[in-house]
C-alpha cells in the first residue's frame, strides 16, 4: 500500500465535499473543483476526514490510492487557500504586462507575445519583470506557467540554470 495514502485528508470548515461513485466534487471559498474518481481507490469520509483505500485486486491499487489521496489534497488545499507560480523575466528589454485574461511579453523578438489565460486563471505583474500565476487548480497553473516559461527558455550561459562544471586535467 501506499504510504502517502495511509494519511487522511482533513477537510476544513467550510469545504464541502460530495462524494459520487464516479466523480469527487470539493467546494470551498475560492471555488469548486471536480475529479474523476479512479476505480481502483475507495474513498471513505470519516467525520471530517478523508480516507483513500486501495481496491483489493485492482491493478495498481496502492499506487493509485496514493495519488488519488495526492489529488483530493490538492482540491481542498485549492479551494482554501489557492496556488501560486511565480515567474522571473531576466534579460535585457524583457517585459511582462497584464492586461485582464491577456499577458503580454516583450522576450527580445521582433514581435510582442500574448498569452491567453484560461479560465479560473488570474496573472498579475507587480513589477515589469516579475508575473504571478494564480488559481485553485494546481495542474493549470503549473501547466500555464509552464507554456509562459517555454516562450523563451532560460539561457544556461549567464547563470540562470546551473550546468556542471567542466573535467579539469
Amino acid at each position: 500500500m501506499s504510504r502517502i495514502a495511509k494519511y487522511p485528508v482533513d477537510v476544513p470548515k467550510g469545504v464541502e465535499v460530495t462524494l459520487t461513485d464516479t466523480e469527487v466534487s470539493v467546494k470551498g471559498p475560492l471555488g469548486t473543483l471536480k475529479q474523476f474518481m479512479l476505480p481502483a481507490v475507495k474513498i471513505e469520509r470519516d467525520g471530517e476526514q478523508l480516507m483513500c483505500r486501495a481496491v483489493e485486486g485492482a491493478p495498481n491499487a496502492g499506487a493509485m490510492s496514493g495519488t488519488m489521496r495526492a489529488l483530493l489534497n490538492n482540491m481542498v488545499i485549492g479551494v482554501t487557500k489557492g496556488f501560486e507560480k511565480k515567474l522571473t523575466l531576466v534579460g535585457v528589454g524583457y517585459r511582462a504586462q497584464a492586461q485582464g485574461a491577456k499577458l503580454n511579453l516583450t522576450l527580445g523578438f521582433s514581435h510582442p507575445v500574448v498569452h491567453d489565460m484560461p479560465t479560473g486563471i488570474k496573472v498579475e505583474t507587480p513589477t515589469q519583470t516579475e508575473v504571478l500565476i494564480k488559481g485553485i487548480d494546481k495542474q493549470v497553473v503549473g501547466q500555464v506557467a509552464a507554456e509562459v516559461r517555454a516562450y523563451r527558455s532560460p539561457e544556461p550561459y549567464k547563470g540562470k540554470v546551473a550546468i556542471k562544471e567542466t573535467k579539469k586535467k
